[in-house]
């Protein structure tokens, strides 16, 4: 019962805050904001008081794998939504993530061989994504049920999601725990209020993001042996803090 009172705490949180930084910032930052770990980081924590150590770190290394999948969903999204509305859009790039997810499955790579290949996939993207014009970016202010409306079902499917998780082993754990939940909500919203680039530069944000991503999991799986459990996750949060702080100032440096 406490870790879904957390769980009813932290989504509308996340969700909420990620939707007015938006707001208040661009797209772009929004994006950047999901990129860390705040819904994945939580599982990991979840599942480490629930499952021994070797659970947990097969479920890191899934989570760590779930990088590529999720990359490839930003670039389908990405260029989709350049010529189709945002149901197509969705839809193609959820069977891309599916797919790749179920690649991952299979698949198990060495901690470093995974990280060098996210981050390279991180790279990648970022040079694949479409150009985003500030000026097609139409600023329709909201209406009065799209907040309430992200953080509604961002809560009901991160329920679901987390419910089913323990039930279907450590390395799928992981890899779930990577389902872009809240970047498909935030870009559907920036696709429908501000257009293509709207959603590309969600999209792009959380690209720059992903770089803090996978720096907290590499610090967690290395830290966790020799720093123990309440530890390595304050280590991995600070360094996913710390490269977070970079990529927004490479962020604001190219939007300058």
């Amino acid at each position: 019962m406490n870790i879904l009172a957390l769980k009813l705490i932290m989504v509308p949180i996340i969700l909420g805050g990620a939707s007015l930084a938006g707001r208040r910032w661009g797209p772009m930052i929004s994006g950047w904001l999901i990129g860390l770990p705040l819904t994945s980081g939580p599982v990991a924590f979840f599942v480490a008081f629930s499952h021994d150590s070797a659970f947990l770190k097969s479920t890191i290394l899934g989570t760590l794998s779930g990088g590529l999948p999720l990359v490839i969903f930003i670039l389908s999204y990405a260029w989709m939504a350049v010529r189709f509305r945002w149901q197509a859009a969705l839809a193609v790039s959820i069977f891309s993530f599916i797919l790749a997810t179920l690649v991952m499955q299979f698949i198990v790579l060495p901690l470093f061989l995974i990280f060098l290949l996210v981050l390279l996939a991180i790279l990648l993207g970022l040079r694949l994504m479409p150009a985003i014009d500030q000026a097609e970016i139409n600023h329709t202010p909201p209406g009065k049920w799209d907040l309430p409306a992200r953080i509604i079902l961002g809560t009901c499917f991160i329920l679901i999601i987390t419910g089913i998780a323990p039930y279907i082993g450590a390395r799928l754990t992981g890899l779930l725990s990577t389902i872009p939940l809240f970047t498909a909500i935030l870009t559907i919203f920036a696709h429908r209020l501000q257009g293509p680039s709207g959603a590309t530069s969600v999209l792009k944000g959380l690209l720059y993001g992903l770089f803090g991503f996978a720096g907290f999991y590499l610090v967690l799986a290395l830290s966790l042996e020799p720093l123990g459990l309440g530890f390595s996750f304050i280590s991995a949060t600070l360094a996913a803090i710390f490269i977070q702080g970079f990529s927004f100032l490479l962020i604001r440096k190219l939007r300058l």
